[in-house]
């Protein structure tokens, strides 16, 4: 096994993609401020298969605490006002024909905590998943060492493994303070 065996850019995009994820799924949790992307989790039954609410109509954010849904087909309107209503985002819509109308209601200081501690699931979960990129990495390096991988070559990789590591849990603790910050405020 030879140093390019040892593919640092395969290691970086696996530890980006598990950044993405966090991204999407903080994109999704409710802060108070209306969101297109915290519908990405409704789906909805129709036409005999679970649909996501995007693919159902349009849905837009015409002011700070409003969504909009303007659902195409008129026969699913109730369907998707009840996958709504049903999710858990603590949503009520309002139907207006084709249109449903969300009103965002304000987060009292007891739901802002336990969001801002699902986010800090999410957070973890993401370092996590950065974290055994670096095991996978590491577990390349112990293979190329009993293949005759010189010290110092092993040292290289091992500290630029580590130095993509760390930057990579620093973007997560920074994605997270934003988001936590963004929850909390009023």
């Amino acid at each position: 096994m030879s140093e390019e065996d040892i593919d640092i850019d395969a290691l970086e995009k696996r530890m980006d993609g598990a950044l993405n994820a966090l991204r999407s799924e903080f994109g999704s949790l409710r802060t108070g401020r209306a969101s297109a992307s915290m519908l990405d989790p409704v789906t909805v039954e129709a036409y005999g298969s679970p649909m996501p609410v995007n693919q159902l109509g349009t849905i837009t954010v015409p002011e700070p605490r409003m969504v909009l849904v303007n659902v195409w087909d008129k026969a699913l309107v109730n369907a998707v006002d009840k996958a709504i209503r049903n999710s858990g985002l603590g949503i009520n819509p309002q139907m207006d024909g084709t249109i449903l109308r969300l009103p965002i209601p304000e987060l009292n200081e007891e739901r802002r905590r336990e969001l801002a501690k699902v986010a800090g699931h999410y957070a973890e979960q993401a370092r996590i998943a950065v974290r055994n990129v670096r095991r996978d990495g590491m577990d390349r390096i112990k293979k190329a060492k009993s293949d005759g991988m010189a010290e110092d070559d092993q040292k290289f990789w091992h500290d630029a493994i580590q130095e993509l590591t760390d930057a990579h849990i620093g973007r997560i603790d920074a994605a997270l303070a934003t988001k936590q910050e963004e929850i909390m405020q009023i």
